[in-house]
C-alpha cells in the first residue's frame, strides 16, 4: 500500500499524548511540532486515525510543504504541487482555513484566494478545461504558515473530531471531547479505578472515561469527508476500520465512574449524552454540590473542569467554591485530583500546591492542568 504523509492537529501542549496514540495504532511518526503530529501510513491510516484517535482535532492528508516569503512564490510553489493526484476533475476544492505565525505572509484571506487560483491554474492545464463544475466530492484544504514554511493538508475529517455525535447540547463552558480525553490520558487512571467528576456539566469527562474503559472508538457514530474520496481511499477500508472498532468493544465491564453537578437540569442532560454514547450503564450521575463530595473507598481519582468565573458575579463566588472543593478532597483518603482551570488563584483556595502544573491552551484560553497526586495503591497479591 502506498505510503502517505498525514497530519493530525491537536491542542497545544498535548502533542505527546497524540503521538503515543498514533504509535499505538502502528504508524510511524514523521515529526512532532507545536499543535500537530505528522505520521506515515497508507490510505487505511485516514480511516483508522479518524475512527480511533481520541485526542486529534482532525486528520489531514499532507499535500506539500515549502518556503514562501512573497505571494508570487506562494502561487508558483502551490501550482507546482501535483493536485491532479489528489483532486478529480469534478472535485470541489477550496482553502477552508489558513493560519500564519511569525511569517511574512500573514493575511489569511489573501493566502486562501491566491492558493485557490494556483490550484485552478494547475488543474486547468492537466484536465484541459476552462471551468470546473465542482459538483463531486469535497477536498477542503487547511494551510499552516510557520516562520515562512507553508504546510498544506487536505482535510479528511470534515467536522472536527471532537464532535463524537453524543453531545448535541452542552452546558455552560463545556470542555471539548478531545481535550477531556487527552487530560484523562495524562493521568494514571485506568478502568478498574474509581473516577469522580464533581463539576461534570454535560458529562464529558465521565463519558470519555467510560468510552475508554469499554474500548469504544470515538469516531464510530459519525461520518467523515474522505468517505467520498473514491479516487484515493477504497470504500472497503472504511468498513474495515469500523469492523475493527466493533470487534474491540467490551461494554459489559464493571466500572465506578461518577459525575456530580449542583444543577439538576445539567445532570439530566449529562445522562442523555451518556445514553447517546452507549455508556449510560457505566456511569452514575447525581445532583450533588461539591461540598457533599465523598466516597467510601481509597485510591480514587477526581478529574474535573471546575468553573473559571467568566462574569464578574461568578468570579466573586470562586474563592468559596474552590475552598469547598479543597476541603472535600482532603476528606478523601489517598485520592488524587486533577483539574483544568484558568482561575489563577485555584491552588490558593484549594488549599494545596499542585504536585505538577501543566500549561494547556483550550482554544485561545490559557489554562492550567493541576495535578494533586495521592499515594499509589498497594499491589494486590496474585
Amino acid at each position: 500500500m502506498e505510503r502517505m504523509e498525514w497530519i493530525a492537529p491537536c491542542h497545544f501542549g498535548l502533542e505527546s499524548v497524540l503521538k503515543r496514540e498514533i504509535q499505538d495504532l502502528g504508524y510511524e511518526i514523521a515529526q512532532v511540532e507545536d499543535g500537530r503530529v505528522t505520521f506515515y501510513g497508507g490510505a487505511d491510516a485516514a480511516c483508522r486515525a479518524n475512527v480511533f484517535l481520541r485526542t486529534a482535532e482532525r486528520v489531514l492528508l499532507k499535500a506539500g510543504s515549502f518556503k514562501a516569503v512573497t505571494f508570487d512564490e506562494l502561487f508558483e510553489k502551490t501550482k507546482a504541487i501535483p493536485w491532479e493526484n489528489y483532486i478529480p476533475k469534478n472535485g470541489k476544492f477550496w482553502v477552508a482555513k489558513a493560519s500564519s505565525v511569525k511569517s511574512k505572509l500573514f493575511s489569511p484571506s489573501d493566502i486562501q484566494s491566491i492558493m485557490k487560483k494556483a490550484m485552478v491554474d494547475r488543474l486547468r492545464s492537466r484536465y484541459h478545461v476552462q471551468w470546473f463544475q465542482e459538483d463531486g466530492a469535497s477536498y477542503p484544504l487547511r494551510v499552516f504558515l510557520m516562520k515562512d514554511i507553508v504546510t498544506i493538508g487536505i482535510d479528511t475529517s470534515g467536522d472536527s473530531l471532537h464532535k463524537r455525535g453524543y453531545r448535541p447540547s452542552a452546558g455552560k463552558a463545556p470542555i471539548s471531547e478531545t481535550l477531556a480525553a487527552a487530560l484523562i490520558m495524562l493521568t494514571p487512571w485506568r478502568k478498574e479505578r474509581i473516577l469522580v467528576d464533581p463539576f461534570c456539566g454535560s458529562g464529558t469527562f465521565p463519558i470519555e472515561a467510560a468510552m475508554m474503559a469499554a474500548n469504544i472508538a470515538p469516531g464510530m457514530n459519525r461520518s467523515f469527508t474522505a468517505e467520498s474520496w473514491a479516487n484515493l481511499i477504497d470504500k472497503k477500508l472504511w468498513y474495515e476500520a469500523i469492523d475493527e472498532a466493533n470487534d474491540l468493544i467490551d461494554d459489559q465491564i464493571e466500572t465506578d465512574i461518577q459525575g456530580y453537578d449542583i444543577d439538576g437540569d445539567v445532570v439530566r442532560m449529562a445522562r442523555q449524552n451518556a445514553e447517546n454514547a452507549g455508556v449510560d450503564h457505566l456511569i452514575h450521575f447525581q445532583e450533588r454540590p461539591v461540598s457533599a463530595l465523598s466516597h467510601p473507598k481509597k485510591y480514587g481519582f477526581i478529574i474535573t473542569n471546575p468553573p473559571y468565573g467568566e462574569r464578574l458575579e461568578e468570579k466573586e463566588a470562586l474563592p468559596g467554591l474552590y475552598r469547598e472543593f479543597g476541603e472535600s478532597f482532603r476528606k478523601l483518603d489517598s485520592w488524587s485530583a486533577y483539574m483544568i482551570t484558568s482561575y489563577e488563584d485555584a491552588e490558593r483556595y484549594f488549599g494545596r500546591k499542585a504536585d505538577k502544573n501543566r500549561k494547556i491552551y483550550n482554544g485561545m484560553l490559557k489554562t492550567y492542568f493541576y495535578q494533586f497526586q495521592g499515594p499509589k495503591p498497594p499491589r494486590q497479591k496474585k
